[in-house]
């Protein structure tokens, strides 16, 4: 609870540090002062745009006000969540996108990395699983390791009309019904106040235990709300932490200056490096913990600034493809790419100051240099050495390149991550003049999926697929 003293708050702070993507360090290949400023009257019109319009539903803008306004339902979640963990011995999320990959991601920041090969007695609630996908064979080995009798599964779907997540709730409903479950003990909704599907399903059952997706918030800004709170909640996170790191970071984002906003500045950042060519993003945390913050990151940035048209009808085709990367996994595997490729690419790290432990290294192998000299460091000394020899190799070779320190990783210091990437999104998407969040671009597989499997409605879908040309057997191989 050391987040309701300012001294602990500021002390876990999470800093923007942009050196490497100055002329100072890149030389030619960076910004000057000059140039950054040149984007400070789009970025106060996007820090107004913002501003403006907090918190309305029309424009799904819902998710900046979460930190706020959730005081009855965080108690209601704690509450629930408790019963969770005295009753059932498995909790799974049935979900997608935002849906799955907030609970994904948050379960593995803040959670022992092997949580469910713990005994009972050292997890801090059930065994934990989320099913993001309809491969048959993830179900059939889901199923191999939980007692579906024992189980609490978390349906995620506004609509309750998403296919992947209905599949999987279909799929559940019939094993629950195998054991002789009634659906009411064992399914908790999370889905639409009022209409959608997953309200007639509770209605026709007679009320079944749910909670509400708001108006206001997309599936990728979702983790701050019920979506990612229930599941964070069973397994010991503490919610009220990642909502009070949210609402420390809104608070050092409140300033319409780019270089007295993390959020701005990081935007201004991407989008500068956009216009000059940079239309890849690499998100690489130096943390096993972090490695699904990567993947939920993507999600954001992709679905959130992948456009092909202005708010005013134009024309664009914008956005900066996301790659997750890890360190030091992916020095093995990737940075000879990103130091030596094209200049086409951002990197951001994401540093710890200081991690959980730090595991000593023993002293050993004294006769072959090349090992000895590891002896009495720690794998917490080599992985920040790493990350700092990487941030100079990328700035060496002309690569841009900026870190966020993170003082710690706790539920705090998660939570200012979430709004700060949100809030980043919010911003460039504004300086773009883009809606950031709609995603027609889905639309149109969605279609075509329900036109194939005969779902009534999309009969002229399925005669457009079935006049596409016949495959040339020449081009198989």
């Amino acid at each position: 609870m050391g987040y309701k003293t300012k001294e602990w708050r500021n002390s876990m702070r999470v800093r923007l540090d942009y050196n490497n993507m100055t002329d100072t360090f890149l030389g030619d290949k960076g910004f000057s002062a000059k140039k950054l400023s040149s984007y400070s009257s789009k970025a106060t019109a996007a820090f107004r745009f913002v501003k403006e319009n907090r918190g309305k539903d029309e424009l799904f803008m819902g998710w900046t006000e979460l930190p706020y306004n959730q005081k009855e339902i965080v108690a209601d979640i704690l509450a629930t969540s408790r019963e969770i963990r005295k009753k059932f011995q498995y909790f799974v999320v049935l979900g997608i996108g935002g849906s799955a990959l907030g609970p994904i991601m948050a379960f593995n920041a803040l959670c022992h990395l092997h949580y469910n090969d713990l005994p009972k007695n050292k997890r801090k609630g059930p065994k934990f699983y989320v099913e993001d996908n309809v491969d048959p064979v993830r179900m059939r080995d889901l199923l191999d390791v939980i007692e579906p009798e024992k189980t609490c599964f978390n349906v995620i779907s506004k609509s309750g009309a998403t296919s992947e997540t209905m599949t999987q709730y279909l799929i559940i409903l019939d094993e629950l019904k195998k054991k002789g479950v009634n659906i009411k003990d064992n399914v908790i909704f999370t889905t639409d106040a009022n209409r959608g599907n997953l309200k007639k399903i509770s209605d026709e059952l007679g009320g079944i235990k749910s909670y509400v997706l708001p108006d206001g918030v997309g599936g990728r800004f979702s983790q701050l709300c019920p979506v990612g709170l229930l599941p964070a909640a069973v397994v010991g996170i503490d919610i009220n932490g990642l909502l009070a790191g949210a609402a420390y970071m809104d608070g050092l984002c409140k300033r319409p200056q780019p270089s007295k906003n993390p959020a701005l500045m990081s935007a201004v950042l991407q989008v500068a490096a956009m216009e000059e060519g940079k239309n890849i993003g690499v998100m690489m945390p130096y943390s096993d913990n972090l490695k699904y913050l990567a993947d939920w990151y993507c999600q954001l940035w992709a679905e959130s600034l992948g456009k092909n048209v202005t708010l005013d009808g134009k024309p664009c085709n914008v956005g900066q493809t996301p790659v997750k990367s890890l360190g030091v996994t992916d020095q093995h595997s990737q940075v000879q790419l990103y130091t030596e490729g094209p200049y086409d690419k951002v990197v951001t790290l994401l540093s710890l100051d200081k991690y959980a432990c730090e595991m000593p290294i023993p002293h050993g192998c004294e006769n072959i240099p090349d090992v000895a000299f590891l002896g009495g460091h720690t794998m917490q000394e080599l992985i920040q050495a790493e990350n700092a020899a990487t941030a100079y190799a990328l700035t060496k070779a002309g690569r841009m390149n900026y870190t966020l320190y993170i003082p710690e990783l706790n539920a705090f210091t998660l939570g200012q991550l979430l709004f700060l990437f949100e809030l980043q999104t919010a911003y460039a998407g504004a300086m773009l003049n883009i809606d950031t969040f709609n995603q027609p671009g889905v639309e149109e597989g969605k279609k075509a999926t329900f036109a194939l499997l005969g779902k009534a409605g999309y009969e002229q879908k399925k005669a457009e697929l079935d006049s596409l040309p016949a495959k040339n057997e020449n081009y198989i191989i």
